[in-house]
């Protein structure tokens, strides 16, 4: 216990200030949790473990998604009710995850992962979203909800990414939703996931909470400036800058995916 205690106080402050601020730009300006960027900066910047990065990650994002969603329901771009169905979706999802996670081929769904993110990078750059278009929750788009939120659950748990990064685009092209609609609402939908992800890493001790406090707290800051500016910039060029973002994630993924390849 002690030795933990000493590996908390150890952690670089300024590294984990900088993660949480640059973090919580990217997650109130794409509707992203953070995790995707928290993970690898605590494992390559502050000498995490990549296990105890992703709990910790969790943990953080809780107070970035709360500010985030505060910023865009300001504005009234959160749609609460397909935020609860997605909910519904993603945490029986999660649970299937984990569950097939050592028993499917896990570089072969990464590089499927990867070639869908592609995929969804070009149809972002040939796509307008409108932001006057309103989802209507007939039956049909409730049961399409209901799915993406398991499979973005499912994924989540056999991959650890986060929702964000696929329930953004995903509203956006399947859905029609507004770019900010679909980013407040993504933001919604992550804070129930992550807080039960965050209890069930607290059980297991796999979060340092300080770390998650100092790089939460920080992306506080900033996550209401990431909203801003997403709503700032126009429909085209909202959608091509989450397209750059998206090819950027792809590149560290599939770096990562061969590293995985030439270990097995």
């Amino acid at each position: 216990m002690t030795d933990d205690l000493e590996a908390t106080r150890r952690r670089p402050l300024w590294s984990l200030i900088g993660i949480g601020l640059f973090a919580g730009f990217l997650s109130g300006m794409f509707g992203i949790g953070g995790g995707i960027v928290i993970v690898p900066l605590l494992v390559l910047a502050a000498g995490f473990e990549r296990r105890l990065a992703a709990g910790t990650s969790l943990a953080a994002i809780v107070p970035a998604a709360l500010v985030g969603v505060a910023s865009y329901a300001a504005l009234e771009q959160v749609a609460w009710l397909v935020a609860l169905i997605l909910v519904i979706g993603s945490v029986t999802g999660a649970q299937v995850g984990a569950h097939l996670l050592h028993r499917l081929p896990l570089l072969a769904i990464r590089w499927a992962f990867i070639v869908f993110l592609a995929a969804v990078a070009v149809s972002l750059f040939l796509v307008v979203p409108s932001r006057e278009a309103e989802l209507e929750l007939t039956v049909l788009p409730i049961i399409g909800l209901i799915v993406l939120g398991f499979c973005t659950g499912v994924l989540s748990g056999i991959l650890g990414v986060g929702g964000g990064i696929i329930i953004v685009p995903m509203l956006i092209l399947v859905f029609g939703q507004s770019d900010l609609v679909a980013k407040g609402t993504s933001l919604a939908m992550m804070i129930p996931t992550a807080i039960s992800g965050t209890i069930g890493n607290l059980r297991r001790k796999n979060v340092d909470l300080r770390s998650a406090l100092v790089v939460g707290l920080s992306a506080c800051v900033t996550t209401a400036l990431g909203a801003a500016v997403a709503n700032l910039l126009d429909p085209r060029t909202a959608s091509i800058v989450f397209a750059v973002f998206l090819a950027v994630l792809i590149v560290r993924l599939a770096i990562e995916a061969v590293k995985s390849s030439r270990k097995a």
